[in-house]
Order: structure tokens, then C-alpha cells, then sequence
């Protein structure tokens, strides 16, 4: 009889501890890429040089970053995303100057779904999130000699992204996605609008620096 029980016991732990090891509820990852960057564009500037710049934006560049996800289902995730572009300012317009170093950070906070279930070897996901950009500060030093400094920016912004997780029930995978993140940056007057109902008001033309970043890396599950 203590042996029957004894061997229910341990089958009932081994039950116990497969059912935990299946549900991992946790997902960190650290990531690395590429993000393609545009910026804004304005009035032409005559600068110290004799050139006119018309175009502000960060240089395309390396990115890395890391996220935490928990999943609340078998397919819901909410979690938070953080990003760094290690890039550099650029002006452009009858030339292109590089003004100095400039990182770009993310934080948003998402909600992913992924497709197939908790035990799948390979899981595409879509995700949206809201949060905001940082456009870090940058010194240097302009054409007549004197030092500039121009000063940290945080702006609203978005982030859509897409991609595939390999983990299938390892405490160890891979994923790989792509990202999209439309920052607001301003917006310029382009008119009046009137109409019979409402009247006349001013139209603007909103304006977003936009970061298309491809990444993959590893993912720790727990």
C-alpha cells in the first residue's frame, strides 16, 4: 500500500511539473537590428556655409533594444517595448551635413496576438502599442566655430510590428519582427477650409518622423 502511494505521489508531482513547464507565461527578449529613419521637412534655411537645408532627420542605423511580454491567454500578450537607435542628425537640402551623434529611444507599451498555440514550434504575431520617442540631445559645433547644443525632445508616437517567435515549450527561443514607428512631429498650416455648416477654420498637414525597423534575438521564457 505505501508503495502504490508513493508511486501516485511521484506521478502526481511529474503531472504537476509538466503542466507548469507548458505554461510559461513570461517572454524576455533582447533584440538588435536595423532601423531605416526619415524625418521632417521645412522652410529653406541659408546656413553659414553658403547652403540652403530644408530636411531634418536621424541616419539610418544600427538599433538594439528589449521587451517583456506576459501572456494572458493562449494568444493575447500585453507587455512593454523598449528601443535605441544609435544614429546620427542629419540636414539635407542643396547638401547633405551630418551634425553630430544622436540616439533615438522608444518605450511603448503593447498588446500582441499570436497566431497557433502555446506549444506551437513557430508563432507569427502582430502587435500595436502607444508610448513615446525620445530624440536624444546633440553638441556640436557650427560653421562660425561657437558650441551648440540642441536639446532632448520626447514626442507621442505609435509602434506596429510584426513577426515570428521559434520556442515551441523551450525555456530558450528565437524571434525575428519588424517594426513600424510613426512619430508626430509637428504640424504645418496649409489653409483655410470653409464650409455652410461650420464655417471657415485652418487645415494643417501633420508631419511624422518615421523609424522602419527590421531586429531578431533571443527570447527567455519562464
Amino acid at each position: 500500500m505505501l508503495k502504490r502511494i508513493a508511486m501516485l505521489s511521484v506521478a502526481a508531482m511529474l503531472v504537476a511539473t509538466g503542466t507548469a513547464s507548458a505554461q510559461k507565461r513570461v517572454e524576455v527578449s533582447v533584440l538588435a537590428g536595423w532601423t531605416f529613419s526619415d524625418g521632417v521637412d521645412g522652410d529653406g534655411i541659408l546656413a553659414g556655409n553658403g547652403q540652403i537645408y530644408d530636411t531634418i532627420e536621424p541616419k539610418d542605423s544600427f538599433n538594439w533594444g528589449f521587451g517583456i511580454g506576459f501572456l494572458v491567454g493562449d494568444n493575447a500578450e500585453v507587455g512593454f517595448l523598449y528601443g535605441q537607435q544609435m544614429s546620427t542628425l542629419e540636414v539635407s537640402g542643396t547638401t547633405t551635413t551630418e551634425v553630430g551623434d544622436m540616439n533615438v529611444n522608444t518605450y511603448h507599451g503593447y498588446f500582441a496576438y499570436n497566431f497557433g498555440g502555446p506549444q506551437s514550434p513557430v508563432r507569427p504575431y502582430v502587435l500595436v502599442g502607444l508610448g513615446a520617442t525620445n530624440y536624444g540631445s546633440v553638441s556640436f559645433t557650427g560653421f562660425n566655430g561657437a558650441q551648440f547644443d540642441t536639446g532632448s525632445q520626447t514626442q507621442f508616437s505609435t509602434t506596429w510590428g510584426a513577426g515570428v517567435k521559434f520556442a515551441g515549450n523551450s525555456p530558450i527561443g528565437a524571434r525575428f519582427g519588424v517594426r513600424w514607428t510613426p512619430t508626430y512631429i509637428k504640424t504645418d498650416q496649409e489653409g483655410w477650409w470653409c464650409d455652410p455648416w461650420w464655417g471657415c477654420y485652418v487645415v494643417g498637414d501633420a508631419q511624422y518622423s518615421n523609424q522602419f525597423e527590421m531586429s531578431g534575438g533571443i527570447m527567455l521564457r519562464f
